[in-house]
């Protein structure tokens, strides 16, 4: 898999951001230290004056990649969606039966996630974090209807219509594909922040994956 993401090159929306920071030293570092920062201070206390100082920059600069904090956690969003994609297309690609191929495509999007050394300015295991914390405030917003126009979104929908196909396949004649992919999902996230924070209202914890509550979920509803 390391060697795969080697030559890849991750695909965010151009109208994300102001200038690609994948094209230059600072770019990187900032995607790099915000990733840090918003992991230890929380998205509403992160600021471009906090980011700036931490990376030894104006916050000038920071505003010359991305308009506002909202798009910087909107690309680090789809960075990590698309991501996602390409460990769902890999890991399932070569699996002919259509059952073990979906449960693989929700070991992929409900596990934990661990560092992978290919990507080095972005560390997947503190961006999971973030995505499990914050990924709500993306869509959450006024804004959202017209961002989705933009196509923000479109690398997540194009992860969750991966898997609609799959459950399609297992049973063409479940009427609710959709819906449960999405709630697979998202629903991941947050089991993982419940069994982090809230540990009375889930059964997830040290030996219960949120892996493992949603393939039970998945067999038995779609068990013909």
């Amino acid at each position: 898999m390391e060697n795969l993401f080697t030559n890849i090159k991750i695909q965010v929306n151009n109208k994300i951001y102001v200038k690609d920071p994948e094209t230059s030293t600072l770019g990187k570092k900032i995607i790099e230290q915000s990733i840090v920062l918003i992991e230890e201070i929380g998205f509403e206390e992160f600021t471009f004056k906090k980011l700036g100082d931490l990376i030894g920059s104006n916050e000038s600069s920071i505003y010359r990649y991305f308009e506002n904090k909202h798009k910087l956690l909107v690309y680090l969003s789809s960075w990590y969606w698309s991501w996602m994609e390409y460990r769902l297309v890999f890991a399932t690609n070569n699996i002919s039966n259509s059952l073990e191929k979906l449960k693989k495509a929700i070991t992929i999007v409900t596990e934990k996630i661990e560092d992978d050394h290919a990507t080095a300015h972005i560390n997947e295991s503190i961006l999971n974090k973030i995505i499990i914390a914050e990924f709500t405030k993306t869509l959450h917003t006024k804004e959202v209807d017209s961002e989705n126009k933009e196509g923000f979104f479109l690398i997540y929908k194009r992860v969750i219509n991966r898997i609609v196909v799959m459950i399609n396949d297992v049973n063409p004649d479940y009427p609710f594909a959709k819906s449960l992919v999405s709630t697979i999902v998202e629903g991941a996230l947050h089991q993982h922040f419940l069994r982090n924070h809230l540990k009375t209202i889930t059964n997830c914890n040290e030996t219960i994956s949120p892996t493992d509550f949603y393939i039970n979920l998945v067999e038995n509803t779609l068990r013909k």
